[in-house]
């Protein structure tokens, strides 16, 4: 009776979405308390520093909080996140507030994936939009993405 408990348990959590979450901290934990914390990191390049950045950016937008708390711990980025002027300015983006609802990635992104010689990353910030550029295409195979 107490294995028919645990998989009734087990799927309770999946379908709530919760075992992906529990699996996730567990990740994370066992990560820190394996990390070799005597053996020092290389410093963190400027380049670095901005790429993780704009990936930490992604992984919560996307909810991904588990994995950021990862990449931070992982990486010896700062635990308070760059701003985000900051990291527009340093990239070169000029951003208009439509651009400003999703993570810099994407517009990065959209600006290649789309030609990026005819448009500038900051046309094609404006351009991306909350509601649609994260959820666009995903059920399509990658030939079919992006047809216009």
């Amino acid at each position: 009776q107490i294995f028919f408990m645990v998989i009734v348990l087990k799927d309770t959590l999946e379908k709530r979405g919760a075992l992906g979450q529990i699996k996730a901290r567990i990740r994370a934990e066992v990560f820190n308390a394996l990390d070799d914390q005597s053996e020092p990191r290389p410093p963190l390049s400027h380049e670095n520093l901005l790429i993780n950045e704009l990936i930490r950016e992604y992984l919560e937008y996307n909810k991904y909080k588990y994995a950021a708390s990862v990449l931070t711990a992982e990486s010896g980025q700062p635990e308070v996140p760059l701003d985000r002027q900051f990291l527009a300015k340093e990239l070169n983006i000029v951003e208009d507030a439509s651009g400003k609802s999703v993570p810099l990635l994407y517009g990065i992104i959209s600006h290649f994936l789309h030609g990026g010689k005819e448009e500038s990353i900051q046309n094609t910030l404006a351009k991306v939009s909350l509601l649609n550029y994260p959820k666009q295409n995903l059920g399509k195979p990658p030939t079919e993405r992006n047809k216009k």
